[in-house]
């Protein structure tokens, strides 16, 4: 039986910690893999299309173009990828503003260590996935 090719990831946040985290979290995962880590919003513009990943891990809060821009710019032109917030950013207007750009989650950083990886998998299967602490502010 042949061997399924790796979820490719592109991680996007300013914070290295924070990236360096994510990234070594999801190694453990044998069907992940973190196929770049960037800290700019344009600079994630670019590797989405030089790299063409299955998944983008994406904060809000970038130099540059913010997250929410981001996936305006990358719906109109790589509509396979998927999209999952990552954000310390839990604002009701912020996170609605970030879903109805077709992401389909949207993670609070504060949850991630036991979270990320079921979001994950809920993106992958198509499904929409929040916080436990996202899910009462969305309208």
């Amino acid at each position: 039986m042949p061997k399924l090719q790796p979820v490719r990831i592109l991680v996007v946040d300013d914070y290295e910690p924070w990236r360096q985290w994510v990234s070594s979290l999801l190694s453990k995962q044998e069907h992940l893999q973190v196929v770049a880590e960037v800290s700019d919003g344009l600079e994630a513009v670019q590797k989405i299309h030089l790299l063409k990943p299955d998944l983008i891990l994406l904060d809000i809060g970038l130099p540059n173009l913010n997250g929410i821009e981001v996936a305006r710019k990358i719906s109109k032109s790589a509509h396979s990828v998927k999209i999952m917030y990552v954000s310390n950013e839990i604002d009701a207007g912020v996170v609605n503003a970030a879903l109805s750009n077709g992401a389909l989650g949207y993670v609070a950083k504060v949850d991630a260590g036991t979270e990320l990886l079921p979001a994950i998998e809920s993106a992958l299967r198509g499904e929409t996935f929040l916080s436990s602490r996202i899910k009462g502010l969305k309208s």
